[in-house]
């Protein structure tokens, strides 16, 4: 019997993707802010916020040296001709480091001291390690040798100061751990050695890879990719994060907002069931008393000043299609008790008295922050809202039945909303939106007015036909522009005003689908997954151009590629 064939691990640069593994918090990257880049490697954490905690500088006989940079699953690595520092995850919290003829600086990446905000260096007095704390962190960065010497510098130094430990001085081959603690810890003790602990995050990640990717092969070869961005900015419970939970990025959007986790929990929903199951329900633990999720939920902060579009209903009926087992009453039950208190939310709270259709009150809470739509007014009862709730309250009723429970309520609110969308917001050639306080008339230009398509045949077919044909004029050679390029209101880079993103285009493909434009649906997914095997998994893209644009390893965009690859595979 011949052996399998090893699986090649993905590599990347730097510069886009950070490197980290499933479960922590820390990535080592050149990003340390928003839109911030250094030209070294820093040591980045994302508890309290994300902060670049230490700065990363191999040397050569004690002066910095250029080094070329080289990234996998499982190692990072600086280069200096033959010598080279190899960095690899053993355990979420403890970074092992090894060099052959290159020390590593490890420096205090803030550079000052204050009683509220710094870095303070220290040897511990116990086991000799150094120790650096963080008050942005709320954490201590531990750093001992387990072969060869270390120099530290500025030791309990206050204020602006050089603060740095240099693991390998003087050495020709060393190895380190560095830590990141809490107020102690125990010594770090090796259980395996260094390439032992290669091999593992090697073989954890390509388990996670052949579990959400099975089907890959050379004719979707960015599924490998795709699956590190989200196995790499999946976070351990922890904090406010009560769930293991797929953060958008490992760089500064490390958050997970109450949409975004939909197209995340699908991805994952065929061969990690729980985990997808984790990521429908975070925002769900946080629900307020009037039913509402929060906007985004953080390690240290859960925020509640706008919602985000209720496409869960739409997401649990695509979750349950693909999952890799049948969800469990008790399973189903808590999602119905999120699911109404989050529908009433909308047709209680989202109403103005005597209206029929719920309201956004900014672009926010459409997740669209600065579509066109929202142009005219920022109160406005849109047309995806109306959608997006008539789908969910249609699971609802479905899953009230299944469960035994009363579904006259649900089913009476989804006839009113779908008869209201067209009654209200169709004007005989488009879907508008409208003030919910001045009655004026949006915009119809953007993307956002065709969602209403995961209705499916629901809406009249003159409808259906209508915005599936407007969709036509928003679609270029990459995928679905979210304002049409040629609208005087298009910009390359105006966010919801022009670029393509990942989350409009899986569902103006599931509602062209759905509705029954297979071959249109086809070109969208062909294109889009195209695009990402092209430019990568960013935030958003150039529609003209196909560039990546603004946060460039996000994970809802490598989501969608794995959702249109899988389904692209299947459909043969």
């Amino acid at each position: 019997m011949t052996e399998p064939a090893a699986v090649a691990l993905p590599t990347f640069d730097l510069r886009e993707i950070p490197f980290s593994v499933r479960g922590s918090w820390l990535n080592l990257s050149p990003v340390v802010a928003l839109h911030t880049h250094r030209d070294d490697v820093h040591l980045v954490s994302h508890r309290n916020g994300m902060h670049g905690v230490l700065r990363c500088e191999p040397q050569l006989d004690g002066a910095a040296v250029p080094t070329t940079w080289r990234a996998d699953a499982a190692t990072f690595g600086w280069s200096h001709g033959d010598a080279h520092v190899t960095a690899v995850f053993d355990g979420p919290r403890a970074l092992r480091l090894r060099g052959v003829g290159l020390a590593l600086r490890l420096a205090d990446a803030a550079g000052g001291l204050t009683p509220f905000t710094g870095t303070f260096l220290f040897v511990d007095a116990v086991d000799g390690s150094a120790v650096f704390t963080s008050y942005e962190t709320g954490r201590r960065y531990r750093v001992a040798m387990l072969e060869g010497a270390m120099r530290v510098e500025g030791a309990e130094a206050l204020g602006v100061a050089q603060r740095a430990v240099v693991v390998g001085a003087g050495c020709a081959t060393w190895e380190a751990t560095l830590e990141e603690i809490d107020a102690a810890a125990e010594p770090f003790v090796p259980a395996r050695t260094f390439d032992e602990a290669v091999a593992a995050v090697a073989a954890t990640f390509v388990e996670y890879l052949e579990a959400v990717a099975p089907w890959r092969s050379d004719e979707t070869p960015a599924a490998a990719l795709a699956a590190y961005v989200l196995w790499s900015a999946t976070v351990a419970p922890e904090g406010l994060a009560t769930r293991e939970s797929v953060l958008m990025s490992m760089h500064w959007m490390d958050k997970l907002w109450s949409w975004d986790h939909c197209f995340n929990a699908l991805a994952l929903a065929a061969g990690l069931p729980d985990a997808a199951l984790d990521q429908f329900l975070a925002p769900f633990d946080h629900q307020d008393a009037t039913g509402a999720l929060p906007d985004s939920i953080t390690h240290s902060e859960v925020l509640y000043n706008y919602v985000k579009p209720p496409i869960h209903g739409w997401a649990l009926r695509r979750l349950r299609a693909r999952a890799g087992r049948p969800l469990t009453t008790a399973e189903l039950t808590e999602i119905h008790g999120g699911l109404a208190r989050w529908s009433r939310f909308w047709l209680e709270r989202r109403r103005a008295p005597g209206h029929a259709l719920p309201y956004y009150q900014h672009g926010n809470d459409s997740g669209w922050d600065n579509s066109t739509t929202f142009d005219v007014d920022r109160v406005i009862e849109a047309p995806d809202l109306a959608g997006f709730l008539a789908v969910q309250l249609d699971v609802l009723a479905e899953l009230s039945d299944e469960l035994g429970l009363a579904s006259d309520e649900w089913r009476a609110a989804r006839d009113g909303l779908r008869e209201a969308l067209v009654r209200e917001l169709w004007n005989g050639r488009e879907l508008v939106a409208v003030g919910a306080l001045s009655g004026r008339t949006s915009t119809a230009t953007s993307l956002l007015n065709l969602l209403p398509l995961v209705l499916g045949e629901a809406l009249p077919a003159d409808v259906r036909t209508a915005l599936a044909t407007r969709l036509e004029r928003h679609l270029t050679d990459f995928g679905p522009a979210t304002e049409p390029v040629d609208s005087p209101h298009y910009e390359d880079d105006g966010y919801w005003r022009g670029p393509i993103w990942a989350p409009s285009t899986a569902l103006v493909e599931d509602g062209l689908r759905v509705s029954g434009f297979t071959a249109l649906a086809d070109t969208v997914s062909a294109r889009f997954r195209a695009l990402c095997e092209r430019s990568g998994f960013a935030e958003n893209f150039d529609a003209r151009t196909g560039a990546g644009l603004r946060d460039r390893a996000y994970t809802w965009t490598a989501s969608v590629y794995l959702l249109l690859a899988a389904d692209a595979v299947a459909g043969g």
